[in-house]
C-alpha cells in the first residue's frame, strides 16, 4: 500500500510538472496584445528589443509596465501599417523603395551575423593568437610611470583664493590631516569627499602646471607648494608612485582577444563584401545626374 501511494505521488508530480510546462509554453505563446485581427507576440517584442543595447534589454523588459507600453506602441504601429495597406499606400514607389531598403537591412544584418559565427576562431586559437601579439609587440603593453595623487583645490584666481590655499598649506605642513582639510575645503566636489584622492595617472592626463608639480614630488607623503592652474589654486600630495613595467599577459589577454576578434570579423565581412562588389557596375553618368539634383542652388 505504501509503495502504491509513493507511485501515485510520483505520477501526480509528473502530471503536475507537465501541466506547469504546458502553462509555461502557453504563456510564452500567448499574445501580449491583440484586437481587431492585430496580434503582438513575444517574438515581436524580442525583435523590437534588438534595437536596444544588450545591457539595457534586461533592465527595460523586466518591468511589466514598460513591456505593456512597448507592446502598445507596437500594436499602434501595426494597426497603422494595416490601414496603410488597406489604402494602397504600400503601392507608392517611394514607400516600396523604403520597404525594400528596410528588408535589405534586416536580411543583410542577419547574413553578417551568420558570417561572424562562421568566422569566429575558437577560444584556444584566439588565446594563442593573443599570446603571439603580446610577445611580438611588448612595447605596446608597457605602462608609463604613474603617480597616485591627492589634491586640494581652491577655485578662483584672485588674491583671496591664493591666500586661503597658502593658509591651508601652512596647516598641512604644521601636521594637520590632509584628507580632512581636503574634505572640508576643496572646491573639487568629485574628490573632496574622498579626501582629495585623484587616483593614479600618467603623463599627458592633467594640465601642464599640475602635472609638472605632481611628478616632481619625490616620496610618498610629500606635498607641493601652492600651484596655480586655470582651475584655481592646488595643493598636491604624493600618495604613491608606479614605475614603468610590462603588464603581465593575464592582465591584457582580454583586451587583446577583444581587438583580435573585432579584426578577424571585420576582415571576414570585408572579404564577403568584396566578392559581391566585384560584380557591381557603376553608371557614372547616372550617379552624376542624381548627385546634381542635390547641389545647392547658386545665388
Amino acid at each position: 500500500m505504501k509503495q502504491a501511494n509513493q507511485t501515485f505521488i510520483q505520477l501526480a508530480a509528473v502530471v503536475a510538472l507537465g501541466a506547469f510546462s504546458a502553462v509555461s509554453v502557453h504563456a510564452e505563446q500567448a499574445p501580449l496584445v491583440e484586437g481587431a485581427g492585430i496580434v503582438i507576440t513575444a517574438d515581436d517584442m524580442r525583435a523590437d528589443a534588438q534595437r536596444m543595447p544588450p545591457e539595457m534589454q534586461g533592465l527595460v523588459l523586466s518591468k511589466p509596465q514598460t513591456v505593456s507600453q512597448i507592446a502598445s506602441n507596437l500594436y499602434a504601429r501595426r494597426a497603422l501599417a494595416v490601414r496603410a495597406e488597406e489604402q494602397g499606400l504600400d503601392k507608392q514607389p517611394s514607400v516600396q523603395a523604403l520597404l525594400k531598403v528596410a528588408r535589405d537591412k534586416v536580411l543583410s544584418d542577419a547574413m553578417l551575423e551568420a558570417i561572424d559565427k562562421q568566422s569566429m576562431p575558437n577560444p584556444s586559437a584566439l588565446e594563442r593568437m593573443a599570446l603571439n601579439v603580446y610577445k611580438t609587440n611588448p612595447e605596446k603593453y608597457k605602462t608609463s610611470e604613474e603617480v597616485g595623487i591627492s589634491h586640494i583645490l581652491i577655485g578662483g584666481s584672485d588674491a583671496e583664493a591664493r591666500s586661503k590655499a597658502e593658509a591651508l598649506l601652512k596647516q598641512i605642513r604644521g601636521g594637520e590631516d590632509f584628507a580632512r582639510l581636503a574634505k572640508d575645503n576643496s572646491t573639487d566636489a568629485a574628490t573632496a569627499s574622498k579626501g582629495g584622492d585623484l587616483g593614479f595617472f600618467g603623463r599627458g592626463r592633467m594640465v601642464p602646471e599640475f602635472e609638472v608639480a605632481a611628478f616632481q614630488l619625490d616620496r610618498p607623503g610629500s606635498v607641493s607648494d601652492v600651484i596655480q592652474t586655470k582651475f584655481g589654486f592646488h595643493i598636491i600630495k604624493l600618495n604613491d608612485r608606479r614605475l614603468p613595467r610590462l603588464r603581465d599577459f593575464s592582465e591584457v589577454k582580454a583586451e587583446i582577444v577583444k581587438e583580435l576578434t573585432a579584426s578577424v570579423l571585420q576582415d571576414a565581412r570585408a572579404a564577403e563584401a568584396q566578392k559581391f562588389q566585384a560584380n557591381a557596375k557603376f553608371n557614372q553618368a547616372a550617379i552624376e545626374a542624381f548627385s546634381s539634383g542635390y547641389k545647392p542652388a547658386t545665388k
